[in-house]
């Protein structure tokens, strides 16, 4: 054992604490991110809470419309088996007909980012309200501001 250790009071069979916080955080600041491609609708609800969720951790993404590129709605539904979105693939890990609650759950559980406070701007388990959805009907630019 490194005498290093020893003198920090770490003896052969006590792991090294990597689950500190600030351990953690200095893992995860200086691994790659995550590869993630998300297939959602351009003005959703539940596609405005997934993309909140992404923005408050600060992971890049492919966002594919499913809406206006029917190649990118086909190959949502060839890789994950179904067609409810938001769907996202996470490194090789299909996350299907997910909310952005649901997704930031898996993001720590899976490590792959730290629990936060920050505020995000749009409902993370909601879908689109029936006014919301009408302005679309109609053209309207659409805010999904609470």
């Amino acid at each position: 054992m490194c005498p290093r250790f020893r003198k920090r009071g770490y003896k052969a069979s006590r792991k090294i604490p990597l689950a500190e916080p600030r351990v953690a955080t200095i893992i995860r600041t200086t691994m790659d991110k995550p590869k993630i491609t998300a297939w959602m609708k351009p003005q959703c609800g539940w596609s405005n809470g997934v993309r909140a969720v992404l923005r408050k951790y600060d992971l890049p993404f492919e966002d594919k419309d499913i809406i206006n590129n029917p190649e990118n709605r086909w190959e949502m539904e060839q890789k994950s088996g179904q067609s409810l979105q938001p769907t996202l693939e996470i490194n090789g890990t299909m996350l299907a007909d997910i909310s952005g609650e649901e997704l930031e759950k898996w993001l720590i559980a899976n490590n792959l980012t730290n629990p936060s406070d920050a505020p995000v701007n749009v409902p993370l388990n909601s879908a689109c309200t029936d006014a919301q959805h009408e302005a679309m009907r109609a053209g309207a630019p659409v805010s999904f501001k609470n």
